[in-house]
């Protein structure tokens, strides 16, 4: 397996017989036609040929999707690219990208196999900041999803709070299940202006993280405590993704995740991040087998735990890291 067009297709088709073969299919193609993996690896004195088993596979630093440009092929192929959001003072991340098509098919799909088909929903997305700017996969996804529901009640939502929660009240005698999909600061801001006597019936409040400085940091279970009483739901779904991810996992819960079937978590020690840790906590190192047009083996600067039942927990931010605009602080 050599080329774009055989890696699409597979994840395409959804049929991952075996993982680790295919997280060592790529590993392979990208040591040599990513120059900045293959430079990383040649800098830690590592060769391709020496790696055997998916553990002992180099994960690339997230930073390097700050000051290089990450790609597994020829630079002509890559004109788009999605963009972190960032705060003031830091650079960004750019995640190029030689087909927007595939990733919000994609995100369809894992989208889909744990909740089911989209045109069962109203898709209602309360993102400011990220509708403000320009390159965000958040945003791409979202407009996907609502066009995907094929509802004429699915839109986007700014600062128009009245107006979305008078919407998600007509929905609730609608049939269909609504899916409220917003950015953490806001829906706090939104569960602010409920009234007591509100109800919106069967509602999916999915969180996708960031405070983005607007409100003082919380805890993820004091933030679901305070969603879950003001959207009287008996829990708060949540969205772990990243500009330099194409896949999403998604926690129906009580802060689990799950990994869709081309992506997988493993925690790596934090004082030793060339080894990995079992029942405590380590940061997170994800394998994204639809990043094989880029590089498939991230080292992130999220702290996370592996749980008994293979999801995972994520617990926060590393010290001495930039704070993301994409991801919750919780610690």
């Amino acid at each position: 397996m050599n080329s774009f067009k055989s890696f699409c297709e597979k994840i395409k088709s959804g049929a991952i017989d075996d993982f680790d073969a295919l997280a060592m299919d790529s590993f392979m193609f990208q040591s040599t036609r990513n120059k900045i993996y293959r430079k990383y690896l040649e800098i830690r004195g590592i060769q391709a040929h020496n790696i055997t088993e998916v553990r002992d596979i180099p994960f690339l630093p997230i930073g390097m999707f700050k000051t290089t440009k990450v790609i597994s092929g020829p630079d002509e192929l890559f004109n788009s690219y999605y963009s972190s959001s960032g705060t003031t003072g830091q650079e960004n991340s750019r995640h190029y990208i030689y087909s927007k098509n595939f990733y919000l098919e994609h995100c369809v799909n894992n989208f889909e196999r744990v909740y089911g088909c989209l045109e069962g929903f109203n898709v209602l997305a309360l993102l400011p900041s990220y509708l403000e700017r320009e390159g965000s996969s958040l945003v791409d996804m979202a407009a996907h999803f609502i066009k995907k529901s094929k509802s004429a009640q699915s839109g986007f939502y700014l600062y128009e709070h009245e107006a979305l929660l008078g919407k998600m009240e007509q929905l609730r005698k609608d049939g269909r299940k609504t899916l409220l999909l917003g950015v953490t600061f806001a829906l706090l801001d939104l569960a602010e202006k409920i009234k007591e006597q509100e109800d919106f019936g069967d509602l999916i409040v999915m969180e996708t993280g960031g405070m983005k400085g607007r409100r003082k940091e919380m805890i993820r279970e004091e933030v679901h405590q305070l969603l879950r009483a003001a959207f009287k739901v008996p829990h708060i779904h949540s969205e772990y993704g990243m500009t330099e991810l194409m896949s999403q996992a998604y926690s129906p819960g009580e802060g689990k995740f799950w990994c869709s079937p081309f992506m997988k978590v493993l925690i790596r020690d934090v004082y030793d991040p060339y080894t990995y840790t079992s029942g405590r906590t380590g940061a997170i190192n994800v394998i994204d087998l639809a990043n094989f047009h880029s590089c498939s083996f991230i080292e992130t600067e999220d702290l996370g735990l592996e749980n008994k039942d293979g999801s995972f927990t994520v617990l926060g931010r590393m010290d001495n890291s930039e704070t993301r605009g994409c991801n919750l602080m919780i610690n």
